[in-house]
């Protein structure tokens, strides 16, 4: 097939064969696209309550998620998403969740105390309550950011250390969790809408981010046998895993971690040895590629697919990076490996090729980590991150720089698609196990990928799953892949397969693949489709949506496969250039906005597809043998 676009119905005709292999299939069999949000924080989490939320609770998120409008809680205007999500986790931080709520609108409990320590407890509650109501909140969040040191020794000190506690903590803890539950159960409408319990684990030892979103299939019922696993019990993310197997037989749930801001970890994100500076141990490769089968690749705090510097035949790699730090004091960025995406899953064929385990064999998602309740990704209604940044002349705040981020350096993004059975919390999380997911940095673009060997169709698998093993495997990979855009988004530029493979030799590889574009369009030397026309207006923040397709589709065969050799394969979707929420702040206040772009190029990232060839005398494990307690056995052979 030649690399060019395809009109629609060329599109389906390539298809059919897929479509008549399911044809046999019952309806209620074939999976549905959801579109939600696993990351998204209310009044109850310590930093966005300091940071002025303090009327959105876990019930404004989810209204908001349903479409309905809410009241913003920094500048009292009424707002609405542009379309309802089908799927929401309230993800409040574990650490002293719902207690600067509660010290706040309650104070502290001091029954039982002597009057000296009621006297310290009076003083603290006024110095806190005139901080919050002068607009101090945001210096109080920074004393109590993480110092800038060894990410090492600093877990080491936090684990022999006794965190911070203030009177009735632990009753203050219990009750906003359970309040979190209920909430969900109240909204969790099976068909209609998921409302999904969790939490954020956030782990920052040294500056270094290490959190993690973890979300249950289970109730309010279940949620009640425990309390969420926070940082003050370990910051290392291992205890994090073996708590949840011992805590999934307890609570007769299951549970999915999910790493977020690998960008900004100090390459701890995705090591070659533990955050304790141990050796890889079977246990911990299990353990990781159990309780973690996705990640985040796209959300508020930029982009983590790849860097320039990692990627340097990328042309696409300088995507919204966010060169910043979860730290009291600003420090140069640097980029690891073991910070991106990309690097993630190539480091993992590496670990498996000597080890015979990968931990990093991850499904890709986006979801937007909001601190004021509202979920969503669109660039002409970004309410920023925290809610005092979520109006133009607030974004703009320190842009002409002192080394800390301001609101035009964060991302308008992103979204988690999931091709589930059905919308309900069980199906949701098998999903997620089964990687049948992708991400989007918001356009809701419709992706659809199924991985066969060629000319054998019958075997096909989706996005997330390893390709099944053959004694012939010379014939080689192939790809169906199908690309929608947004009905209400911008025109695809074009259809990208990411590949990354290992050698004999243990050294691993990348290379990037143009499959499908619109038309017409010019190629370069290399025979690479030329950058696509960028219409956008940076006086008005107007574009034209004319010089994309409405769909894309290539049926794409590895050119360039070798049956020995390991790899995987993830497609990249990019939308025209449309405007940036900074370009459009900056026409509404009518100035230029200096140092960031006035366009980007959205895009979508699939979950990857695997292959590894056989070992003599072994069967490579092909998926995780992780499941719910009574759940049965499910394989990744969706055609999503």
């Amino acid at each position: 097939m030649s690399n060019r676009s395809m009109p629609s119905v060329a599109l389906w005709l390539a298809w059919l064969p897929l479509l008549a292999l399911s044809a046999s299939c019952p309806a209620k069999d074939q999976p549905v696209l959801l579109w939600g949000d696993t990351h998204v924080h209310s009044a109850y989490s310590a930093d966005a309550y300091l940071n002025g939320n303090f009327s959105a609770d876990p019930e404004t998120a989810y209204r908001y998620a349903l479409g309905e409008p809410v009241i913003h809680p920094y500048h009292g205007a009424r707002v609405q998403i542009d379309r309802p999500l089908d799927f929401l986790v309230v993800s409040d931080h574990a650490e002293f969740l719902g207690g600067i709520r509660t010290i706040h609108q309650l104070g502290i409990n001091t029954q039982g105390m002597g009057l000296l320590d009621r006297l310290t407890v009076w003083f603290s509650e006024r110095l806190f309550n005139y901080a919050l109501r002068d607009g101090y909140g945001m210096d109080v969040f920074a004393s109590m950011s993480a110092t800038a040191m060894n990410p090492r020794e600093r877990a080491a000190q936090l684990y022999a250390g006794k965190a911070m506690s203030i009177p009735g903590q632990g009753q203050i803890v219990s009750t906003a969790w359970n309040e979190l539950a209920n909430t969900a159960d109240r909204f969790n409408t099976p068909g209609r809408f998921s409302a999904l319990i969790g939490w954020e684990w956030t782990s920052t030892p040294g500056g270094a981010n290490l959190h993690r979103v973890v979300f249950t299939n289970g109730d309010a019922a279940s949620a009640a046998t425990y309390i969420p696993f926070s940082r003050d019990d370990s910051p290392y993310p291992e205890d994090l895993w073996r708590w949840l197997a011992q805590t999934s037989e307890v609570a007769g749930a299951d549970f999915v971690a999910i790493p977020h801001n690998s960008n900004i970890s100090k390459g701890y994100m995705f090591p070659e040895t533990t955050l304790r500076g141990a050796a890889f141990t079977r246990e911990y490769l299990r353990l990781r590629s159990t309780w973690e089968p996705v990640a985040e690749i796209t959300q508020i705090k930029g982009d983590s697919e790849t860097w320039p510097a990692l990627s340097p035949d990328d042309p696409f790699a300088d995507f919204e990076a966010y060169p910043f730090y979860i730290q009291a004091e600003p420090t140069p960025y640097e980029a690891h490996a073991g910070d991106f995406l990309r690097s993630a899953l190539l480091r993992g064929l590496a670990i498996e090729h000597t080890q015979g385990d990968n931990p990093y064999r991850l499904g890709l998602i986006g979801s937007s980590d909001s601190h004021t309740g509202l979920a969503g990704a669109e660039e002409a209604r970004f309410h920023g991150k925290l809610s005092w940044d979520s109006i133009p002349r607030n974004k703009r705040r320190n842009a002409d720089g002192d080394g800390s981020a301001t609101g035009w350096d964060l991302s308008a993004s992103g979204l988690a698609a999931v091709w589930a059975k059905e919308n309900t919390r069980e199906a949701i999380l098998d999903a997620f196990q089964r990687r049948a997911v992708y991400a989007t940095t918001g356009p809701r673009i419709t992706l659809q990928v199924a991985a066969h060997w060629s000319g054998d169709p019958a075997n096909t698998v989706g996005m997330g799953a390893v390709l099944p093993a053959r004694v012939d495997s010379s014939a080689g990979v192939q790809l169906r892949i199908s690309a929608f855009k947004d009905p209400l988004g911008a025109d695809l530029d074009r259809i990208q397969v990411v590949k990354g493979w290992i050698d004999a030799s243990g050294a691993t590889h990348e290379k990037i693949f143009d499959v499908a574009w619109s038309q017409p369009r010019a190629l370069d030397e290399a025979g690479r489709p030329l950058a696509v026309t960028d219409t956008v207006n940076s006086e008005t923040g107007e574009f034209e949506n004319r010089f994309g397709a409405a769909s894309l589709a290539s049926v794409w065969q590895d050119p360039e496969f070798m049956p020995g050799l390991a790899a995987f394969y993830y497609v990249r979707v990019l939308e025209i250039p449309t405007p940036r929420h900074s370009l459009l702040d900056a026409v509404a206040l009518g100035e230029p906005a200096r140092n960031w772009p006035a366009s980007l190029q959205e895009r979508a990232y699939t979950s990857p597809v695997w292959y590894v060839p056989d070992k003599p005398g072994e069967t490579q494990a092909r998926t995780s043998s992780h499941r719910a307690p009574g759940a049965s056995a499910s394989t990744n052979e969706t055609r999503n």
